[in-house]
């Protein structure tokens, strides 16, 4: 028995599909604010020290928005289906549907949307997450899914995630995502401090802390890549299945980290074979201007001289004179 139009009225209606993560809008936000910050004081850096000012700032602000953004993003592992599907339990109702699988470090996402949207009086167009995280338990969420009354295919990609499941991918991914999210916040950790050394010009440790910042993020994809090759239960509609691969986030990491490795190896490798041009790369190379005011001759007869400039001596050249009575 139907009601209003042949819905079924002890389904509520989809959950309305928010045009972007809040999470990621809110960091990136932040991170071109300081950006724009930055290069309003760009003209006050003379030279071409403004140059290699702007190409450290834009690395820097890269590395830390991409480790921060991708805790948090559910683009890990990726997979989109399109099949004939029962739309609900308790229905003959069957639709044409792509059916999109989203694995993040937190939980999963499932999006169920209609070819076309609007088939047997309702719109269909869901995007449900189900997290793993500290604080929140899955089958809890699972749980909630089935009173609510999701669509079924939503319940079957769910429920190959949950910890009853035989699959078994719950605990996999759960404890590889929590792994690889810890790992990435010792890299945010440790990106900081390479930042704060290369501000104080220490920068032979400042490159070791590059170093160590790419080491933990590769480590992290080791930490997913774990999980993701482990035999994994196929999730099948009909004559066609929802196969997964390595989505945006992960590329992303991988980019992220060996970028960081060649930073790091390029400040260790200048710092022992050409120093002088890693100074002139991080603005230190002062003491060629200091050394031409100590060189340069001057004259009583100049007018820019005075006394006081001649009787001048750099501090190496400076003796002790003993006056002898007459």
């Amino acid at each position: 028995m139907t009601l209003w139009n042949g819905s079924y009225p002890f389904y509520p209606g989809a959950n309305a599909c928010f045009p972007f993560d809040t999470t990621r809008a809110v960091i990136i936000t932040v991170f071109l604010s300081m950006l724009t910050t930055f290069i309003i004081i760009l003209p006050g850096i003379r030279g071409r020290g403004r140059l290699f000012w702007f190409l450290r700032l834009v690395m820097g602000l890269y590395v830390g928005a991409v480790v921060l953004t991708i805790q948090f993003t559910r683009d890990w592992e990726t997979g989109l289906v399109q099949a004939n599907a029962s739309y609900k339990s308790f229905s003959r109702a069957v639709v044409n549907v792509d059916i999109g699988l989203r694995i993040g470090l937190e939980g999963v996402n499932i999006t169920l949307k209609g070819n076309p949207v609007n088939q047997i009086n309702e719109t269909i167009n869901y995007n449900e997450h189900f997290s793993w995280s500290f604080g929140s338990n899955y089958d809890r969420s699972y749980s909630e899914g089935l009173e609510k009354g999701l669509p079924s295919p939503i319940l079957y990609v769910a429920e190959k995630f949950t910890s009853q499941s035989p699959c078994a991918m719950h605990r996999q991914y759960r404890i590889s995502g929590h792994y690889a999210s810890a790992t990435l916040w010792l890299a945010f950790c440790t990106w900081l401090i390479s930042i704060l050394l290369f501000s104080m010009s220490i920068l032979l440790h400042g490159g070791y802390m590059l170093l160590l910042t790419a080491a933990l993020i590769l480590f992290s994809l080791l930490f997913f890549f774990t999980a993701r090759n482990n035999p994994k239960c196929p999730i099948q509609f009909g004559p066609v299945s929802l196969k997964t691969g390595y989505g945006e986030s992960f590329w992303l990491t991988l980019v992220t980290g060996l970028l960081c490795l060649l930073l790091g190896l390029g400040v260790i490798i200048l710092n022992s074979v050409e120093p002088e041009k890693l100074k002139i790369i991080f603005n230190l190379d002062k003491r060629k201007g200091a050394k031409e005011v100590w060189d340069k001759p001057c004259l009583l007869a100049e007018p820019s001289c005075s006394v006081q400039d001649v009787l001048m001596v750099p501090p190496g050249e400076l003796f002790e004179v003993r006056a002898t009575p007459l």
